[in-house]
């Protein structure tokens, strides 16, 4: 059986709120993201998966741009943001996504998303950001 979103917040949850505010802020090295910078990153693929995951759901076909994940990190300022505020933020955006998905049409799974890149099928999405925050929940520790 495939993990779902759902899962993956509930069993994970916990184990980000027992890391500390000086290891969430702490950088591994140089040039590298922090566990705080890390979860941002995943709350950023939460808002920009969730325009594609609602938008194929109504258009077979769809054109929008990717995104710059370092400059997106940067931006959002997540180096200075409470920890327990981004783990609050993320577990929340990523229940509802869990809930948007459990809803998808199995038919619109296969509307097409034109990346600047390559194109994607709705179904390969859904199932790519579960694997997406999997790898960067690694990087954190988890």
């Amino acid at each position: 059986m495939q993990t779902t979103l759902g899962q993956v917040v509930e069993q994970t949850l916990p184990k980000l709120r027992a890391i500390s505010e000086a290891d969430a802020a702490a950088k591994p090295a140089p040039g590298k993201w922090s566990k705080k910078e890390i979860l941002g990153h995943l709350i950023d693929s939460a808002a920009n998966n969730h325009q594609r995951f609602i938008r194929l759901q109504t258009a077979s076909e769809l054109t929008l741009p990717g995104y710059d994940q370092d400059a997106w990190v940067l931006a959002n300022g997540y180096q200075r943001r409470p920890w327990a505020e981004l783990v609050t933020l993320w577990a929340a955006y990523n229940m509802h996504l869990a809930s948007v998905i459990e809803g998808i049409d199995p038919a619109a799974a296969e509307h097409i998303w034109h990346h600047p890149a390559a194109d994607y099928k709705l179904g390969f999405l859904v199932d790519d950001y579960v694997a997406h925050h999997l790898h960067h929940l690694a990087q954190i520790g988890i």
